[in-house]
């Protein structure tokens, strides 16, 4: 628990019990409803969010929670939580696992016997109870245990349809078997479509029940597989900090865990290590990459007195920093908050089918009441009244269903994995629809991500291959990741380079050496001033206009003249303008949104084809997360495109989050699609498909619905024989199937 500025308080709880979208608005609800209480419920991470004032305790909040009919406790500290949490999910899946596979085995003979009358020998009935009463109990309990549950509270989702549906379906065949007619020996189900009311005493339903069991763990247990990862963006954001640090003491070095460094120790950096925590620099120079958390393509010079954060990347010398925050303080750890905060703002994110059910179930329960009632009072008799209520249950039991999420989801998604597109659920596909801008990261996304030469301007009278072998060599003894570009170029244009003699790097100015017996220099400008050069009129505006486009602008010199200047930046992918069109041409308003400078990033924008007023630039990582929320509170439904750690709360915080699957684990597991390949392309299909899948499922629920409520003044009226029943939910089960099929037609933009 922690206490905020404002003198409220704040704590997260884990929730148990939820098995759907609306147990969470449920709670939320309950919550919200205590004075001085403000609570967000996560049904994906399990979490609830809670601010309250000094007049509520934990305890009451978690008693409000209980009463509701779920559990609440706070999460364990580390490190325990870790441990704690990693079991947990997995014991979930695999009891589940257990049970569909259960469900899968016995229910399929029961379905095939039901339905092909040449199975159908002596005594077949009772093998089918036999094999249907494990899957109705054992199988079916998450969903009779939510039933109950929600019966209890006064409430109605899914699970209610599903265990009333198959417990009259099952609790009628039982009924048939051992008091009616269904049990004798030779009882056949016949293929007879004719309308006529009958007793009910020679139909049994254990097909409709074992089946609608099986199809619905189906879609619960895929369901339950994308839900498992929803706590891995912190995991990964929190794994990107260095484990070990080398703390100097007394003039020795100590090799510490991190948990034990402290705010003020002096530890040691060396090449190509992680930078332990956010500090400052106290000794040495180098280059530090940070584009793992800023997403700028630049590293960063740092020197003394410069601060440095946590989990980046030493590119260059050797370091002496002192902490400053350490732990849950640092910028690392600050986003890992925003990633989580964004994921609980999406609470309020419910299924389709659980909507609809909230008002359907109610429904079907009062007009099977209400037949029941009408049949007895017209003197019918009790058994066909009863026969004809069940019947309204049975048919109303949501074969189809079950099956319209779930098959176009499996069909949807597998056609996007085979273009590179991954769809983590359900909930996303309603942000597809509704978005009207997509914000797109720079670095790794619109670009490359690396940095190339652009550009050569050679002095008059200069080679450019002289140039390039004469830089390119000293600057393959860097490891400077702008000298690494010029040495790659180098190398790829003019061959094999020569090894450099007397080699030095000057921190903060470039390199020096020795190459071919010519005295050679490269680096910024005030390196040449240092030996007293000056750049000719020619290279001067090459140099200015190359930064004025945002470039990174390297001067090379040798034997006393400056002789060139080389233009390196990140290259625009070539790919990204036609996906820009692309997104347009998706109703997508596209906002390029960087934390490099105004000109790099307006430089970027007009080859791509964004206007300058679409463009957000020098943005922090924790900044961000601001940007996606001052656009939504416009009124815009925002897609966010990034790669980086630093785009991964925005990720989360976005209506729709898109992750290239180039960049970090953090921000593929923050987004809701994942683009495979590090095309910006890809972004605009996968747009369209989850639209295409989502109007798919909307198609199914319609239709799915459609047959049930066609049927059911014909089991009011007595007039449903069970080979009606069982064709009507035949039917409608393979036209949700065949509709969801259509999507493996699907295909990428030409």
């Amino acid at each position: 628990m922690t206490t905020l500025a404002s003198g409220a308080a704040e704590v997260e709880l884990a929730i148990g019990g939820m098995t759907c979208a609306s147990c969470a608005a449920r709670i939320e609800k309950k919550l919200n409803r205590m004075d001085g209480v403000r609570a967000t419920v996560n049904y994906a991470t399990e979490k609830a969010k809670v601010t309250f004032d000094g007049g509520v305790a934990v305890a009451d909040l978690v008693a409000t929670v209980e009463a509701t009919g779920y559990t609440a406790h706070e999460p364990r500290p580390e490190p325990a939580a870790p441990d704690a949490g990693a079991g947990r999910p997995d014991d979930e899946l695999r009891t589940l696992r257990r049970r569909l596979t259960t469900a899968v085995v016995l229910a399929a003979p029961v379905i095939a016997m039901a339905m092909v009358p040449a199975l159908q020998f002596t005594y077949w009935q009772w093998l089918s109870l036999t094999l249907a009463a494990p899957v109705v109990t054992y199988a079916a309990w998450p969903f009779h245990r939510a039933a109950w549950t929600n019966a209890r509270h006064g409430a109605a989702t899914m699970d209610t349809l599903i265990s009333v549906g198959v417990s009259a379906a099952f609790l009628w065949s039982l009924w048939a078997l051992f008091l009616g007619t269904a049990g004798m020996p030779g009882m056949t189900h016949p293929f007879e479509l004719t309308i006529a009311r009958t007793d009910g005493t020679g139909n049994i339903y254990l097909e409709a029940a074992a089946g609608v069991t099986a199809f619905i763990l189906a879609g619960r247990y895929f369901e339950a597989r994308s839900k498992r990862k929803a706590g891995a963006a912190l995991k990964a954001l929190l794994e990107l900090g260095a484990k070990e640090v080398t703390v100097l003491r007394d003039g020795r070095e100590h090799p510490l865990p991190i948990g034990e460094l402290r705010a003020g120790d002096r530890f040691l950096v060396r090449p190509g290590e992680k930078i332990a925590t956010d500090g400052t620099v106290v000794e040495g120079a180098s280059a530090v990459d940070a584009s793992m958390l800023t997403g700028e393509s630049v590293p960063v010079e740092a020197g003394v007195g410069d601060a440095v954060t946590g989990g980046t990347l030493n590119a260059g010398g050797r370091l002496v920093v002192r902490a400053t925050r350490v732990g849950a303080d640092t910028q690392l750890a600050r986003m890992a908050r925003l990633v989580e905060d964004a994921q609980n703002g999406k609470a309020a994110a419910q299924r389709l089918a659980d909507r609809i059910s909230g008002v359907f179930v109610p429904v079907v329960i009062a007009l099977a009441v209400a037949t029941l009632g009408f049949w007895l009072g017209n003197g019918a008799g009790p058994t066909a009244a009863f026969t004809a209520a069940v019947a309204v249950l049975i048919i109303a039991c949501p074969c189809a269903l079950g099956l319209a999420t779930p098959t176009a989801l499996l069909v949807g998604t597998g056609r996007g994995a085979q273009l590179g597109i991954l769809i983590k659920g359900p909930e996303v596909l309603e942000s597809t629809r509704r978005a009207d801008t997509v914000v797109l990261d720079k670095t790794g996304t619109v670009t490359t991500g690396s940095m190339t030469l652009r550009a050569v301007h050679p002095a008059e009278g200069t080679d450019e291959h002289d140039v390039l072998r004469l830089a390119g060599a000293l600057e393959h003894a860097s490891g400077h990741p702008v000298a690494r570009a010029v040495a790659t170029a180098a190398a790829d244009r003019t061959g094999p380079l020569p090894a450099p003699e007397d080699f030095a790097d000057v921190p903060g100015r470039g390199v020096q050496g020795v190459v071919d017996g010519h005295a050679v220099l490269v680096g910024r400008e005030q390196l040449l001033a240092d030996w007293a050069m000056a750049l000719p009129e020619g290279l001067r505006r090459a140099k200015a206009a190359a930064e004025a486009a945002g470039r990174t602008a390297v001067v090379v010199a040798w034997d006393g003249e400056a002789r060139a200047v080389l233009e390196v930046a990140d290259a625009v992918k070539d790919t990204s303008p036609e996906a820009i069109r692309r997104l347009r041409g998706l109703g997508l308003t596209p906002i390029l949104l960087t934390g490099d400078n105004r000109a790099v990033a307006e430089a970027v924008a007009a080859e791509v084809g964004i206007a300058p007023e679409h463009v957000i630039a020098e943005v922090l990582p924790q900044d961000k997360v601001d940007v996606v929320k001052r656009l939504q509170g416009e009124g815009r439904s925002v897609a966010m495109v990034g790669d980086g750690v630093n785009d991964a709360a925005a990720l989360a915080q976005a209506d729709l989050g898109l992750a290239m699957g180039t960049g970090t684990d953090a921000a593929i597991e923050a987004g809701d699609l994942t683009l495979v390949r590090g095309d910006l392309r890809v972004a605009a299909d996968a747009i369209r498909l989850a639209r295409r899948t989502l109007g798919t499922i909307r198609s199914n629920l319609f239709w799915a619905f459609a047959y049930n409520v066609a049927a059911l003044p014909l089991a009011a009226a007595g007039l449903l024989n069970p080979m009606i029943a069982g064709a009507a939910m035949a039917f409608s089960s393979v036209f949700v199937v065949g509709n969801s099929l259509r999507l493996r037609r699907f295909r990428v933009a030409a």
